[in-house]
């Protein structure tokens, strides 16, 4: 398993590490998943988030690469602006999720424009292996992962806890806008108004070799704010509540982003991409099944791969994530159902095993 530079620390905070697409990743720290997730909900947390993958791709024609792989419409990022998207594959299928920012050109010669791609950390060397093997354009690629950190500092109280290292208006920044700046007496961080938990927050990029200092001068400044670390699990239970796909679970190579309800990131009129027209006919006839969201009438967890039954007790789906709701208070999932029983209300049942779950369709995001 790889390390992350801040491995020491969490260990030392007591944190119960695990591995995760091949790191050794703080999976929750003594105060437990519950706390953590509230934590993030109502004040501020932070997660160290270094596994992920950071990929560069710079020249005259990295716009043109770009959209040929990807669903959105990165044509119209603007210099300081970031987008969710997917790289489709050629069946219809997803190969990531993945944020693409516009990055200044101050770097590039003339005529040449630069992106930075964030991929999953399971998926970097699928993703790096995909990207370049459709690169017939005039860009290079460059990969990154290794060298940079990524901190998200999530809560409604992250501005407050970051503003004091940095002369950067963390309040006026938009929602995926981004900036560079010194923080925290280091140059060139990347601050990104992004994160995957619903709470608001921050997303800091910076060399790892400064993640021991930067880590601790954001718990120093956050300090009279109750700042803390969270971990992967309370990452997947914050992002669960607010409806947010978890590659390899509620998508991966065979579901399409019109079947889990990513029809707002495929823009089929930019111009032809990967699987565009499979899309294109999807749009046009409909989807067979849809990713949903539901809630269950019990207090048993519905888990990844159990069967999803309609009332009459017929299969009709499978269950690609669940929890029990910290904020709710009761047992959420999402999963894949025929698209006749998509419709918010409809009355599902979930097979644990030799038991029964009642449960209803509902509306995302839960809260």
């Amino acid at each position: 398993m790889k390390e992350l530079a801040l491995a020491e620390i969490h260990k030392s905070l007591g944190a119960r590490m695990g591995e995760f697409a091949g790191f050794n990743m703080p999976i929750y720290y003594p105060r437990g998943i519950t706390e953590e997730h509230l934590q993030v909900r109502n004040k501020v947390g932070v997660f160290d988030v270094s596994h992920m993958g950071e990929f560069i791709v710079k020249g005259k024609e990295a716009l043109n690469l770009i959209q040929s792989l990807t669903t959105n419409d990165a044509s119209k990022l603007e210099i300081g602006q970031a987008q969710y998207s997917c790289l489709p594959n050629l069946e219809g299928g997803i190969v990531d999720d993945l944020l693409v920012y516009r990055l200044d050109e101050d770097q590039c010669a003339e005529g040449e424009q630069a992106f930075m791609l964030v991929v999953n950390a399971g998926n970097i060397d699928k993703d790096w292996a995909w990207i370049n093997a459709s690169n017939t354009f005039d860009t290079r690629l460059i990969n990154i992962s290794d060298q940079t950190a990524l901190l998200a500092v999530q809560g409604p109280l992250a501005a407050r806890a970051l503003q004091p290292l940095t002369s950067i208006s963390l309040e006026e920044m938009a929602y995926y806008t981004f900036t560079k700046g010194q923080f925290a007496g280091v140059d060139n961080v990347l601050i990104s108004a992004t994160g995957y938990t619903g709470a608001g927050g921050f997303e800091l990029y910076f060399n790892e070799k400064d993640a021991i200092p930067l880590w601790q001068a954001i718990f120093d400044s956050g300090k009279s704010l109750d700042i803390q670390p969270v971990g992967l699990g309370a990452r997947d239970t914050l992002r669960l509540e607010k409806g947010y796909c978890l590659y390899g679970h509620d998508i991966d190579d065979t579901t399409s982003p019109l079947e889990a309800g990513l029809g707002w990131i495929t823009k089929l009129s930019k111009g032809p991409f990967s699987s565009s027209e499979i899309f294109a006919q999807q749009k046009k006839d409909g989807v067979k099944k849809k990713l949903v969201g539901f809630k269950v009438n019990d207090r048993r967890v519905p888990r990844q791969h159990y069967s999803i039954l309609d009332s009459e007790g017929l299969p009709i789906g499978t269950v690609t994530s669940g929890t029990i709701s910290p904020s709710l208070g009761y047992p959420i999932g999402m999963g894949y159902v025929e698209t006749s029983c998509s419709t918010p209300g409809s009355l599902i049942r979930i097979k644990a095993g030799e038991r029964m779950l009642d449960a209803e369709v509902v509306k995302l995001p839960f809260l």
